[in-house]
């Protein structure tokens, strides 16, 4: 029989449609990704090319070697299409009376993963993926202090499905002067789980999941990677330290690098057995002037892009979802658990 179940953390409901659920095999791709190159001579963030990007804010080198030339790790740059302004007013104006404008003030930076064109963070070393959450770290806690921004966004897209128009490896950050509703509405459900309860719903859904272990997927001495009981699409996964923070911004070095370990082990695990599906890679953190709230909880939600959502998901904002958390949990779960 079908099954409505709803996230306490967002109070959103999804339908989990068990007469027509795959099985987790299913979802496993039939069709293999483009081979690529380690180097493509036209590919704008290929080492070589540094010129006809805009200048870098920042890059881990080997060696000497001079910024924006060859040598690099990794490179921050600004993106050259960027969706918001370095320059403008925060102040909000109104429009025939009625509607709000402002000037599209904020920040849009491209973090290019590594210099091999072919790679993912699924298939990077782990000093690389390491190094890549520490340049997330870098940035947020850089930007923590322009006053022009309210909040960062840190997400990645892999494959078309996803969004992603350039193969290069690479993430991105944007710093909005406003605080999205999707993300407001997350605070405010949070804020009142904690007045109801006195505790945060993050940690009272990290402590059910370790004591049901169903939905987990991979834990070890400080984070947590499991299923949500009311996933939103097919093999969803949360990535969480057992350790209450609200703000990304606030991880210690060794953490950020515990947290890059995790994620790409659930990366590699979807790319392995499910034949590497695009996906999106999202680090849901507090704004800057919640970063040290009792009620919030940062966390990293991986969204594989194997479903598509069509006009009653988007009619009502109930999704759909053809597999079983608890399955998807134990397709994926890696058994070999680090020590607590």
């Amino acid at each position: 029989m079908p099954e409505l179940r709803q996230s306490r953390a967002t109070k959103d409901w999804v339908i989990v449609a068990t007469e027509r659920a795959q099985r987790p095999r299913d979802f496993v791709s039939r069709s293999p990704r483009k081979h690529l190159p380690e180097h493509d001579d036209t590919c704008p963030f290929c080492p070589g090319n540094e010129h006809v990007t805009p200048p870098e804010i920042t890059a881990y080198r080997s060696g000497l070697s001079e910024p924006n030339t060859k040598g690099w790790r990794l490179r921050v740059i600004p993106n050259k299409f960027s969706a918001l302004a370095g320059t403008g007013s925060r102040k909000r104006e109104s429009v025939d009376n009625f509607y709000r404008r402002m000037d599209g003030v904020g920040t849009h930076e491209v973090i290019i993963e590594t210099p091999q064109h072919n790679l993912s963070l699924a298939t990077m070393s782990a000093p690389q993926v390491e190094e890549v959450f520490l340049a997330y770290r870098e940035r947020y806690k850089e930007l923590r202090g322009d006053g022009r921004f309210s909040i960062v966004i840190i997400f990645r897209n892999h494959g078309p499905r996803a969004g992603t128009s350039l193969e290069h490896p690479h993430s991105q950050l944007i710093g909005t002067p406003v605080v999205p509703t999707h993300i407001r509405r997350l605070l405010e459900e949070a804020m009142r789980y904690y007045d109801d309860h006195g505790t945060c719903v993050f940690c009272d859904s990290l402590a059910t999941e370790l004591r049901s272990k169903d939905r987990l997927v991979f834990e070890t001495k400080n984070f947590v990677a499991y299923e949500p009981f009311a996933s939103s699409v097919p093999f969803e996964t949360t990535v969480i330290s057992k350790t209450h923070n609200a703000s990304f911004g606030n991880i210690s070095e060794r953490e950020a690098r515990e947290a890059a370990n995790v994620t790409q082990s659930i990366l590699q695990t979807i790319h392995l057995k499910l034949g590497d599906p695009d996906f999106n890679l999202v680090i849901r953190t507090s704004p800057f002037s919640d970063e040290n709230e009792d009620f919030y909880h940062w966390y990293i939600q991986i969204y594989p892009r194997l479903t598509t959502m069509a006009g009653f998901e988007l009619g009502s904002g109930i999704n759909i979802t053809t597999a079983v958390p608890e399955e998807t949990a134990k397709f994926l779960r890696i058994t070999k658990f680090q020590p607590k």
